[in-house]
């Protein structure tokens, strides 16, 4: 019989970083409110890359502006998902990835549910401007980097279960 490794949801920096996810995106909404106000910062003396402060009712790229409360039920979703998920993953790089997907989804949750205009339907702080393409923030910076990830892994590796004995296995014909 095969043991399997112990899931990343008993691994505590899967929780840890869920929670550095979340925290240091929800700072930097706090930082951007306090000091962004109406005015524009361009980074690395060009307009391409920037600092801008905005208030989103959509998701990505605005769309679904006014539905906010449809992606406040879909984060919910995605972040219970992926819990339930990581009781069967066992690699590390996916349970990395995946505190990541839930780190932001939460970050942007927070903001539609307790930011202006109201419960479910507020707006998600944006500040970081990639030229025309769009702004977000430090949790779209999260899901997009571990969504990305997950993809190259599904294709390449690392496989998100590994059984024990497939590891001794080939350590043992690596003699």
């Amino acid at each position: 019989m095969q043991e399997q490794q112990r899931p990343i949801f008993f691994w505590r920096p899967f929780w840890g970083l869920i929670l550095l996810s979340f925290l240091l995106d929800q700072i930097t909404k706090i930082l951007a409110l306090s000091y962004l106000g109406s005015r524009q910062i361009d980074l690395l003396g060009t307009d391409f890359f920037f600092l801008r402060l905005i208030r989103n009712p959509g998701a990505a790229f605005s769309l679904g502006s006014g539905r906010a409360w449809i992606f406040s039920i879909v984060s919910v979703c995605v972040c219970a998902f992926v819990i339930y998920y990581a009781r069967r993953v066992t690699s590390r790089l996916w349970g990395i990835s995946l505190a990541f997907i839930v780190g932001g989804a939460l970050g942007n949750l927070i903001d539609r549910l307790f930011r202006a205009p109201g419960w479910g339907s507020g707006h998600v702080v944006d500040f970081i401007g990639y030229g025309n393409l769009f702004i977000g923030n430090v949790a779209d910076i999260w899901i997009c980097v571990a969504a990305a990830s997950l993809v190259i892994f599904t294709f390449t590796g690392p496989e998100p279960y590994e059984l024990l004995e497939d590891k001794k296995e080939e350590n043992a014909s690596a003699r």
